[in-house]
């Protein structure tokens, strides 16, 4: 397989260390023009992209640059967070990607997005979306996104992989403390009564035995929202932060919808769970591939990787396990991207992973 992965850390935002990157990937791979380079860069380098997607092009010598600014980035080699950084994945050979206009709905499109480059409109478009959200440490900005080696003006874009076939996955990393139970009510973001019963007191009552139970540990807890119960199993979820409880109600705020119909379960955001469901994905991802992946692409979310693991990269370091010597790029950003039970849906606090394995 013709793909091979490049990271450059330095102390300044300078174009070389986009240069450097590509070179990287560009002397593994022994060629010397690229087909594709996807090139993600630290937040220094979103209010003035251009020189370095220009050293990107010219080391590759192609305009095909993809790519985004996030607050990290990593690739198989390491992770970068906090410090000038370019991680980039060069494909030559039979491999590339290629900008859809017309995509049908079995498509499997890469996709990156500013946070507020976002619409319906764009959004759930035809297409099986896989990818992340741009952005800093803040999730405020300043955002750049960049297809053909410059600028999206419109904040977003979208490409296929030609010559390869591949599977994504989502791992969320949560632990369930409650079983999931219908919505029997909801007001807007407030859950009012889940399973029959006052939304807060299942929380309260799904929350018994933890260390934190004075106060409830807010910053941990998240609601997970679920069509059925068979894609809870095979992690079709979506989570949503909790924003407050109502003690005169007992409703519980949620950072997202939930319907009545759905489903809600209470979880925690546990590293002991977060490494298990990545290894679910990883297991469940290789098998509908049906062939040993040559290449991966994750976007997870910036509070999950190093801040979430206490300054490791527990992620990375299983699918460098589990799959040793596979090239590998991503970056962590203000949300993830993901199909999941027939729609594309923007994520948080999850870990995406796509796999891959050549056509030709």
């Amino acid at each position: 397989m013709s793909v091979a992965t490049g990271l450059a850390v330095g102390r300044i935002a300078r174009p070389d260390l986009a240069q450097a990157a590509v070179s990287l990937a560009m002397e593994q791979l022994g060629v010397a023009t690229a087909n594709s380079v996807l090139l993600f860069l630290t937040a220094e380098f979103a209010r003035d992209p251009v020189p370095a997607l220009r050293a990107a092009a010219r080391a590759a010598n192609c305009t095909q640059v993809i790519g985004c600014s996030a607050p990290g980035v990593f690739t198989d080699q390491d992770w970068a967070v906090d410090a000038p950084a370019a991680a980039a994945m060069v494909m030559a050979g039979g491999l590339a990607l290629l900008p859809r206009q017309s995509p049908l709905h079995t498509d499997l499109l890469m996709t990156l997005a500013a946070p507020n480059a976002i619409t319906a409109d764009w959004f759930d478009v035809p297409g099986q979306r896989f990818g992340g959200i741009a952005g800093d440490a803040t999730g405020q900005g300043p955002f750049s996104v960049w297809r053909s080696g410059k600028g999206a003006p419109d904040g977003h874009c979208e490409v296929a992989i030609h010559g390869a076939t591949g599977f994504v996955g989502v791992a969320h990393g949560v632990q369930t403390l409650f079983e999931a139970k219908p919505v029997t009510a909801a007001r807007g973001f407030d859950l009012v009564f889940l399973g029959g019963k006052p939304a807060l007191e299942t929380l309260q009552q799904a929350c018994v035995g933890l260390d934190e139970l004075e106060p409830l540990p807010l910053h941990r807890l998240m609601a997970g929202i679920a069509d059925s119960v068979e894609g809870i199993r095979h992690g079709h979820y979506r989570l949503a932060a909790l924003i407050g409880v109502n003690e005169q109600d007992c409703s519980v705020t949620l950072a997202r919808e939930a319907l009545p119909g759905q489903l809600v379960f209470w979880a925690l955001r546990d590293t002991g769970a977060a490494q298990q469901d990545l290894q679910r994905v990883l297991q469940e991802t290789q098998t509908q591939l049906g062939a040993k992946p040559e290449f991966g692409l994750m976007f997870s979310c910036l509070g999950r990787g190093p801040y979430f693991y206490r300054g490791v990269d527990l992620d990375i370091d299983l699918v460098r396990s589990e799959l040793p010597g596979m090239p590998l790029i991503g970056f962590y950003g203000n949300g993830e991207i993901a199909h999941i039970n027939g729609q594309n849906e923007l994520l948080q606090y999850s870990a995406v992973l796509g796999l891959f394995h050549g056509t030709v």
